[in-house]
């Protein structure tokens, strides 16, 4: 299944990050795909919102991991963009939030594709001209039938 938006503002990026709150549950393996500046930390900021998170979002660009502990689970927000070979992943400590009660949002997982989870949704971030194009893909049976 495939969804594609086009996003003009960060405004309707944020708003379709509460959007797929609808669509998440803990579990899930979320690849954020995108160039530098593509809009992946704006969207994480979205779905944090729609899950209630009020405190600061940061991109993990340098601390490589963010966690946000929630009431009912934990969002883990990863950044593998440093990594310069696919075993530095162990070195990270990743395994330590491959949980049931988290959802975990990779950034750049082709980093270490062979050694990641398989994705239950994929999102690709595409700069255009004067906006966004966001390709979002999953077998989920939540997400069939939906325009996100």
């Amino acid at each position: 299944m495939l969804i594609q938006k086009n996003i003009p503002t960060e405004k309707a990026m944020l708003a379709l990050g509460q959007r797929l709150v609808d669509y998440c549950q803990a579990g899930e393996v979320i690849y954020l795909m995108g160039e530098l500046g593509a809009g992946k930390t704006t969207f994480v900021r979205g779905l944090l919102r729609g899950f209630g998170y009020k405190g600061f979002v940061k991109s993990p660009s340098y601390t490589l991991i963010e966690v946000y502990s929630l009431e009912t689970l934990e969002v883990v927000h990863v950044d593998l963009y440093r990594l310069s070979e696919a075993n530095e992943y162990w070195d990270i400590g990743l395994t330590d939030y491959l949980k049931k009660d988290s959802i975990l949002l990779i950034e750049w997982p082709e980093k270490a594709e062979k050694l990641l989870p398989p994705p239950s949704v994929s999102i690709h971030f595409d700069i255009q001209l004067n906006n966004r194009l966001v390709n979002i893909t999953s077998d989920s049976p939540r997400l069939k039938n939906t325009s996100i």
